[in-house]
């Protein structure tokens, strides 16, 4: 065979390698070899994070898709008019003078364990504008647009730190990615890994991690060897090393799937049924609990989406529906993130993309509303026990210490060791740092 013959046998070899699929992940058309090889290259030109970054710091987000309501969670104001109200009750917590809705009870238990930030605010009362300005830092753009204008945060942190372990991914979200969970111009490698399916269901399965149909462990190394005897073929022909490192992602595309350490960490089914029960047996409470056992494992950024919040009408009964398992699922996670020693390390933070309005509208609902939110963190070693700011008697807007969602998400990126400082190309070539407004939130250390 002449050198054109074998360039050709040797690029008919890569494509049956792709083909051969040591895994099936699929991230907007990418192989997982090709994800991780994309990755790497990236992180040539990356600038290093801070100093001292803590290798084992990780981010369990929260994505309340839709806009909690802060009245029926944790701002309630028991002494205003019925009409601003609402029709739930309040509850003390662990916090001397400081009260919660009553379906957020087993939360007020743990409170002294929280940091509630009650004076959160900014501008849009848009879902797409604002989800994108709590997810990224920035407004979007174009509200019309469904993909993301700037980096989110998980894809911010699988840039810059990757995951915690290896063979794990760096971010994942849980079932689906957020609204805007996306990598923008940082590219498709950086999105996240997602599950698809709800681990509360009985026939939960990470397909990604699976082998293809008819396909053993035996199998997948004869096949792995025979992708070696192609690639010892071509490297007759590669004198400017432009495939040296092939095997290398290959290598760690086998050892995601073939390794079984990040099978082991999304396998639900094998933790103990007491602590799933603790959880409670619903979408919110396990994909929170699949969230722990993820950042235990070595994943640095995972988001879970608890959706279901944009409460136009009957709040009252809308709330009592899915209030008490998001309620459930975050004392526990808080707790458990406690007693395996791992608060300092894991941060918690619950947000949504805005409150809601003030006054109970005609379909006992409330609307969207931009000018004041509440937003939960807990563990990350800051410094928890606190209401921080507050809203007007009637809970229109802050009454003191103003915040902005990017200062929640500069405290997320100060726990990771992140620089919100460092900026990165744009579409256009421009130059766009992570944060613009760098500030963290004062009171939490």
């Amino acid at each position: 065979m002449d050198k054109s013959g074998i360039a050709a046998f040797t690029r008919s070899s890569i494509d049956r390698r792709h083909a051969l699929k040591v895994g099936v992940l699929a991230l907007g058309g990418l192989t997982l070899p090709e994800l991780l090889r994309r990755r790497a290259l990236a992180a040539e030109s990356n600038a290093p994070a801070a100093a001292g970054t803590p290798r084992r710091t990780s981010v369990i987000f929260v994505e309340l898709a839709g806009g909690p309501t802060h009245f029926e969670t944790y701002d309630p104001k028991p002494d205003a008019p019925e009409e601003y109200r609402g029709p739930l009750g309040s509850v003390p917590t662990a916090i001397p003078g400081e009260r919660f809705s009553e379906l957020m009870s087993e939360q007020a238990k743990i409170a002294d364990k929280l940091a509630i930030i009650r004076s959160v605010t900014h501008a849009s009362s848009s879902h797409g504008t604002s989800a994108h300005l709590t997810q990224t830092g920035y407004y979007l753009r174009d509200p019309q647009r469904r993909e993301n204008d700037m980096p989110c945060a998980g894809s911010i942190t699988a840039k810059l730190r990757g995951p915690n372990d290896s063979g794990l991914p760096a971010f994942v979200s849980i079932p689906q990615a957020m609204r805007f969970g996306g990598p923008a111009y940082l590219g498709k490698q950086f999105g996240p890994f997602r599950t698809e399916s709800d681990p509360a269901s009985e026939k939960f399965e990470v397909n990604n991690l699976a082998l293809t149909n008819g396909l053993d462990i035996e199998r997948l190394d004869d096949r792995r060897s025979l992708l070696t005897a192609f690639d010892n073929q071509r490297r007759v022909l590669d004198t400017q090393g432009v495939t040296e490192s092939i095997d290398q992602f290959t290598r760690e595309a086998y050892d995601m799937v073939a390794g079984g350490k990040a099978r082991a960490a999304f396998d639900i089914a094998a933790e103990d049924p007491r602590t799933r029960d603790r959880y409670g047996r619903n979408s919110s409470g396990q994909g929170m609990l699949l969230a722990r056992r993820l950042v235990e494992a070595g994943v640095t950024f995972v988001t879970v989406r608890v959706g279901g919040w944009d409460d136009h009408t009957q709040i009252k009964s809308a709330m009592e529906k899915k209030g008490p398992d998001y309620d459930r699922g975050i004392a526990a996670l808080v707790t458990d993130l406690h007693e395996r020693g791992l608060d300092r390390d894991v941060l918690v933070v619950a947000m949504g993309e805005f409150g809601r309005t003030p006054r109970v509208n005609k379909s006992a609902g409330r609307d969207h509303w931009g000018s004041v939110m509440s937003v939960l963190l807990a563990g990350g070693g800051l410094r928890m026990g606190q209401i921080i700011g507050s809203s007007s008697e009637k809970g229109e807007v802050p009454q003191d210490r103003p915040y902005r969602p990017e200062n929640v998400l500069a405290t997320i990126y100060r726990h990771l060791g992140i620089d919100p400082a460092q900026s990165f190309l744009d579409f256009s070539g421009r130059p766009r740092y992570i944060l613009e407004n760098r500030g963290g939130v004062q009171e939490l250390g």
